[in-house]
């Protein structure tokens, strides 16, 4: 069994992100699917977590709803967070799509390294 190594100070650590979460609410697994596949083949994510079984209450046109919905979590670069978006609200069943960002200003300097190679030719 490998032993767990305590990760060295992450000399990227930094309060103006170079990486973040692109955090989507999709109808279903299967949109969320579509959508981060596409958007990982693209570059624009370095990966796309599904979780499903989200119970959404929201209000839309005047009346509170509820739905069940899935949460998709994209990573990426911060400098491509707007395309990233921009394509999510493109291949997005809703009208008013919830794509927003959440800032990565620590982490494993290995995972943010990935995260950089892995979108590096868009």
């Amino acid at each position: 069994m490998r032993e767990a190594q305590t990760p060295e100070p992450n000399p990227k650590a930094n309060p103006k992100a170079n990486h973040c979460m692109v955090y989507v609410t999709a109808s279903s697994k299967d949109e969320a699917l579509q959508i981060g596949r596409v958007l990982v083949k693209e570059r624009l994510a370095a990966c796309a977590n599904i979780l499903e079984g989200m119970h959404s209450i929201y209000r839309w046109q005047g009346a509170v709803e509820e739905a069940q919905e899935t949460v998709l979590i994209l990573k990426t670069r911060t400098q491509l967070a707007g395309k990233a978006i921009a394509r999510v609200a493109a291949l997005h069943s809703y009208d008013v799509p919830c794509a927003v960002t959440y800032d990565m200003t620590n982490g494993l300097a290995a995972y943010l390294d990935w995260i950089d190679v892995s979108t590096s030719q868009v």
